[in-house]
C-alpha cells in the first residue's frame, strides 16, 4: 500500500505530460515503470483522484502501555492528581513495566482528562493552575528554607540551614547558613540579605512558618501575624505576603533557588564551618550574576541593577528581633529559659515573680513586667548561652544575700584567755546557780554528777524487788 502511494505521487508529476501529447511508452520510459501501470495513473480517469490512505499501525510502545491501562485508570480514580512519575515507579516495582517514564506521561495526558469527566470534577480542580505573575524592579522578594542536612556533621555541627532571599523581578540571589531556625535568627538573616541588596523590597512573600504567623486559620480568613514580625516590617518599611496553605507556586523563584544553590555551591565540595559556605556562595554570586536567566531573557546582573536601585533605603539604625517569653524568678534569683539558668538582681526581684524573657540570636534580656520607681523594666542582659545545662551568673546580682562570712562555732571559751580571768568566769557561773553554769559549754564537764542505786528507785515507785 505505501508503495503505491509512492508511485502514485511520481507519476501524477506526468500527468501535463500525457495532456501535452506524450505517449504512454514515452512516459513509461521517462519514469521507468511498465507501460500498464503508467496507463493507471495517468490516462485512466476513473482511476484514484488521491493517494490511497495508509492503514494505521499501532505503535508498538502505545501497545505497551495498553495492557497496564487498567492499572493506571484504577490508580487515577483513587488519586487524579497522581503524578507521572510516581505512575511510572510503581509501575516498574509492581508489574516490572519495561517502558520508560516519557510513555507514561503521554498516556496520562489522555487519561487523567477522561477520568476526571468520568468522576465527575471540573477542569479548574483538575488542573489547579496559577496564575504566572511579573513584578516591576524593587517591588517584591521571595523568602524560603533549605535543610542542608549533616553537611557539617564532621565538624561537630549537627544541622545546617540555609536561608534563601531572591529578588522576584531580578531573580538576583541571597543565602546565608545557619544552625538554627528560629525567630531571633530568621529576622537577623533578613537584616543580613537588605546589607546585601542594598535596600529593601517593597514586600516579601513568605509561606506560613511560626516565626510570621502566630496562628494557623482556615481558608479564606485572615491570617494572624507574629507581633515580632509586624514589628520587624514596619521599621524597615516592607509588606508582608503570606501565601495561601499548600500553595508552593506562589513563591517559586526562591524555591527553585535552593535547588540552584545546591547543586552549584555545595554539590561535590567539603566545608569546616559556616563562614566557609557563607564564603563559597558569594564567590559564586558574580557567576551567577553573569547568566541569562531563561525566563526573563536577561542577564541576571544587568537586571540585578534595575532592581537595586528601585529598593528603599535601609533604616540607619536596626531593629533587633527578639523571641519574647514569660519565666519565673527562682528564690536563687535564676530565671530558667532553654534549659539554661539566667541571674537578676536581687535586690529588684522576688520569689516566684513572673518576668519577660527576650531572645535575640546572640543575647538573653531578662525584663520586669511592671516598671520601676524610675519607670525601668530592664533587669538583665546576658550572652546567650550555646548548649543547655549552662548558668549564667553575675555576681553582682547576688549582693547582699547571705553568703555565710558571718557563720562561726566555739567551744566555750578562748585558748589565749588567761587562767586567773578563766577562773573569775567560772566563780560567777557558780554564784549564778547550777543553770548558769550549764549555759558554759566548756564548763559542762566540770559539773560533778550525784550516783545511786537503782533499787532507790524500785523503793519510790513500790516495784521491784527489795532486800
Amino acid at each position: 500500500m505505501v508503495l503505491e502511494a509512492e508511485r502514485w505521487l511520481e507519476l501524477r508529476r506526468f500527468r501535463a505530460l500525457r495532456d501535452a501529447g506524450a505517449s504512454i511508452s514515452e512516459i513509461a520510459r521517462e519514469t521507468g515503470l511498465n507501460w500498464r501501470t503508467v496507463k493507471k495513473y495517468v490516462e485512466d480517469d476513473d482511476g484514484p483522484a488521491a493517494p490511497p490512505a495508509a492503514v494505521p499501525r499501532p505503535s508498538r510502545r502505545w501497545q505497551m502501555i495498553e495492557q497496564y491501562a487498567p492499572v493506571i485508570d484504577a490508580w487515577l480514580r483513587a488519586e487524579l492528581l497522581l503524578k507521572a512519575t510516581v505512575v511510572h515507579e510503581r509501575l516498574v516495582e509492581e508489574y516490572g513495566f519495561p517502558g520508560t517514564y516519557q510513555r507514561v506521561k503521554l498516556y496520562l495526558q489522555q487519561a487523567r482528562p477522561r477520568i476526571a469527566e468520568e468522576l465527575g470534577f471540573t477542569p479548574r480542580e483538575l488542573a489547579r493552575l496559577h496564575r504566572r505573575f511579573e513584578v516591576v524592579p524593587g517591588a517584591q522578594a521571595q523568602v524560603d528554607w533549605g535543610d542542608e542536612g549533616g553537611i557539617l556533621a564532621h565538624a561537630g555541627i549537627a544541622k545546617v540551614y540555609s536561608f534563601h532571599k531572591t529578588l522576584s523581578y531580578s531573580r538576583d540571589p541571597f543565602v546565608c547558613f545557619t544552625t538554627s531556625q528560629d525567630l531571633a535568627t530568621f529576622w537577623a538573616c533578613h537584616r543580613r540579605a537588605f546589607e546585601h541588596f542594598g535596600g529593601v523590597p517593597g514586600s516579601v512573600v513568605y509561606d506560613r512558618t511560626k516565626t510570621v504567623v502566630r496562628r494557623h486559620v482556615a481558608p479564606g480568613k485572615a491570617v494572624p501575624l507574629h507581633p515580632e514580625a509586624v514589628a520587624f516590617a514596619g521599621h524597615y518599611d516592607f509588606d508582608i505576603d503570606v501565601l495561601a496553605a499548600y500553595r508552593p507556586t506562589g513563591k517559586g523563584r526562591v524555591e527553585r533557588q535552593v535547588l540552584i544553590v545546591r547543586d552549584h555551591v555545595l554539590a561535590g565540595r567539603s566545608f569546616s564551618c559556616l563562614e566557609e559556605l557563607d564564603r563559597a556562595f558569594l564567590a559564586w554570586v558574580p557567576v551567577r550574576r553573569r547568566t541569562v536567566h531563561r525566563t526573563h531573557g536577561e542577564v541576571i546582573g544587568v537586571r540585578a541593577r534595575r532592581d537595586h536601585l528601585a529598593l528603599r533605603p535601609v533604616p540607619a539604625k536596626p531593629y533587633l528581633a527578639a523571641d519574647r517569653h514569660q519565666r519565673h524568678v527562682a528564690k536563687d534569683c535564676l530565671v530558667a529559659f532553654e534549659a539554661n539558668l539566667y541571674s537578676v538582681p536581687a535586690t529588684r526581684v522576688f520569689h516566684r515573680q513572673l518576668v519577660e524573657v527576650r531572645a535575640s540570636s546572640a543575647t538573653v534580656s531578662l525584663h520586669a513586667t511592671v516598671p520601676d520607681e524610675n519607670g525601668i523594666k530592664l533587669l538583665a542582659v546576658h550572652p546567650r548561652a550555646t548548649g543547655r545545662g549552662n548558668r549564667i551568673v553575675d555576681p553582682e546580682h547576688w549582693r547582699g544575700l547571705p553568703d555565710g562570712h558571718t557563720r562561726a562555732t566555739t567551744t566555750g571559751h578562748d585558748p589565749a584567755e588567761p587562767s586567773d580571768q578563766l577562773a573569775a568566769r567560772r566563780r560567777r557561773h557558780q554564784q549564778q546557780g547550777a543553770l548558769g553554769f550549764l549555759l558554759a559549754r566548756s564548763d559542762a564537764a566540770g559539773i560533778e554528777v550525784g550516783r545511786r542505786s537503782l533499787a532507790v528507785y524500785d523503793q519510790i515507785t513500790g516495784t521491784g524487788p527489795f532486800p
